[in-house]
């Protein structure tokens, strides 16, 4: 599985394909070719793309009479404010009453005529057991139980049938919902490349600065990827627009670690400028910014552990925070950690962007390995070892990469990214103060960099693999890449040589490119099946137009599984050449009924010199439109 970040690239390069752009307005209208009503929608996205502010966006364009007017009780709740009901018990009459009180004598459920809708915002951050299975059913809407036992029917239309659903949620936790509870699966995309150059130029209103940045950010394919997601177009603006400012001359922050450092630094001057009366000109690792750092630190590394991106008082309680300095924390670093009240008194804190939380995560493990010479990624708890050894340091970073490229979920690859960035004495030098001064130098970095190379040229996982390539990145280190770039551009590559490691750097390569790949063509690498192998994951996210596979031996078992792929509504093949591959009729035959399936696209077959025989023609002639 992919990190966020990476699933959002994936999702990137398929937008403008067959897919349905939606407005959050119509988002319970039926969309065309499907037959009955849409009772519920779940709408998935990555951290901070927007999900919560389209269903805001819904809301008030309700309340505003502007759209949904067939809509009569209009119901929001976040999975935040319910987690803290959890061991309450409700009925589902009493649970709407209890946050909207105004409806106690409005007999909504007493009567058919009222068209009820709910929303349900941060599936991912339910911390309430949703057991489908084991759950008991439940029909009655007064009848009191627990609110997780509530939710489960209400989703499955035991509760409640005729009412209309929202639910959002971040793609890992989509499957937390049963798929036959699901009417209709939408996608929040974030910003296309146009909408980040509309940001950008009117965030700076000098034409020279917002057409320097654009540049920038394009030039750097880490910092295009995180600028789909809005909050990132402003933490970059953000950060560049202080050092074109401030520091003329000082390079631009080219990698994640760097952007982030300077917001963390530009973060706590703020602070002392606002809070402490400062000028600007005072060491900004003041006492009590380090402390607030530390302590916010241990707070974002173990509740990533635990996969949770919101907060609550047990959970401050286990890092040594309270919630009074938790508010103060939240008061004085504003734009990296913020305080939520909903309608219950119970406080709720989070970072502003799960990305956030990943670097001062990746920011306290490398802190308490360099200061106090403690790995906080060790399983074994051990003796605490010098932090600036290189010896010490380069096993650290060794452990951190096998650590994350062993995690299925990828949940460590920006934490990763950050960490390893951290290990580079120019960024550890902006971090002077807050960081103890290290020696690993330029021999740890070295080792650290030839190991990610030999993971990469190991079985390791495209997703990981991709990952490893940024984590070079963050270390300056481009050799790879620019070696297979430079056999590219001479077209003196020579693919039947390549080493594992190599074809690992074309793969990233051509899946970094902004151009969309819709003719793919294997002769250009290799005419063999071990290329075909490797250059896969590119296939799959291209939106490829034609495919030849002519004078294959494909026989019929190859059109039984292409068959598969031209029944899927993803398929965008408009040309497919299949001359000379040994189809008989059983071939021709799945191939008629993939395309009788979905006929939409294609517009040129070629099955010339193949043994189709009388059947074959027949069947083919069928499916044909």
């Amino acid at each position: 599985r992919e990190h966020e970040v990476q699933q959002m690239e994936s999702a990137s390069r398929r937008a403008g394909g067959p897919e349905t752009t939606i407005r959050h307005q119509d988002i319970f209208k039926a969309p065309p070719g499907r037959r009955g009503p849409v009772r519920t929608v779940l709408t998935q996205g990555v951290a901070g793309i927007g999900k919560t502010v389209l269903t805001q966006k819904f809301v008030l364009d309700w309340a505003e009479d502007q759209a949904n007017q067939d809509i009569h009780f209009l119901f929001p709740f976040t999975f935040r404010e319910l987690n803290l009901l959890r061991g309450e018990r409700f009925s589902l009459v009493g649970l709407v009453q209890s946050f909207f009180g105004e409806t106690k004598d409005a007999g909504i459920f007493g009567s058919d005529r009222f068209r009820v809708a709910f929303i349900f915002d941060g599936l991912d951050e339910c911390r309430l057991p949703l057991d489908f299975h084991g759950n008991r059913t439940l029909t009655d809407l007064t009848e009191s139980t627990t609110v997780d036992v509530l939710l489960t029917n209400l989703f499955r239309g035991n509760l409640l049938p005729s009412a209309r659903l929202w639910i959002t949620t971040r793609p890992a936790a989509a499957n937390q919902i049963q798929a036959e509870c699901v009417d209709l699966t939408t996608e929040v995309r974030g910003y296309l490349d146009a909408q980040k150059e509309e940001y950008f130029r009117k965030r700076f209103e000098k034409e020279e600065e917002a057409s320097r940045i654009i540049s920038h950010v394009r030039r750097s394919r880490s910092l295009h990827i995180m600028c789909h997601i809005p909050i990132f177009c402003w933490i970059t603006a953000t950060v560049l627009e202080d050092v074109l400012r401030t520091r003329e001359g000082v390079q631009l922050p080219r990698t994640l670690t760097e952007m982030y450092i300077h917001f963390l630094v530009l973060q706590s001057k703020l602070r002392i400028v606002k809070y402490q009366r400062g000028d600007g000109a005072d060491p900004h690792w003041s006492p009590e910014n380090r402390e607030v750092i530390q302590r916010l630190g241990k707070l974002a590394f173990e509740q990533l552990q635990k996969g949770n991106l919101i907060f609550y008082q047990s959970d401050l309680t286990q890092c040594d925070i309270d919630v009074t300095a938790a508010s103060v924390y939240s008061g004085v670093f504003t734009q990296i950690f913020r305080e939520e009240r909903g309608l219950y008194l119970d406080r709720v804190f989070c970072f502003v962007h799960l990305s956030v939380q990943e670097f001062l995560a990746a920011l306290h493990v490398h802190l308490t390995f360099t200061n106090a010479g403690v790995d906080l990624l060790s399983e074994e708890p051990s003796a605490p070892s010098e932090g600036g050894d290189a010896a010490a340091g380069a096993a650290f970073y060794r452990s951190a990469v096998q650590l994350a490229t062993g995690s299925p979920s990828g949940h460590l690859d920006l934490f990763l990214r950050f960490l390893l960035g951290l290990s580079l004495q120019t960024n550890q030098s902006l971090l002077r103060g807050l960081l103890a001064e290290t020696e690993t130098g330029a021999e740890a970095t070295q080792d650290t960099i030839e190991f990610i190379k030999e993971k990469i040229g190991q079985s390791v996982s495209t997703e990981r693999s991709i990952n490893l390539f940024h984590c070079l990145h963050e270390l300056n280190d481009g050799s790879l890449v620019e070696e297979i770039q430079q056999a590219l551009r001479s077209g003196r590559l020579s693919t039947h040589q390549l080493s594992p490691a190599q074809w690992s750097a074309l793969v990233f390569i051509l899946l970094s490119s902004e151009e969309e790949l819709e003719v793919f063509d294997l002769r250009k690498f290799s005419a063999s099946e071990e290329a075909l192998l490797w250059l896969l994951p590119v296939v799959k996210a291209s939106r490829i137009k034609e495919l030849d596979l002519s004078n294959n031996n494909l026989h019929d078992s190859g059109p039984k599984l292409l068959a598969a792929g031209l029944r899927s509504p993803q398929c965008v093949l408009d040309t497919l050449r299949l001359s000379g591959c040994l189809i008989t009729d059983e071939g021709f035959g799945s191939l008629a009924r993939a395309l009788e399936a979905n006929p939409a696209h294609l517009r040129v077959l070629d099955l010339s010199f193949n043994h189709p025989g009388d059947l074959g023609q027949e069947l083919l002639s069928s499916g044909l439109k």
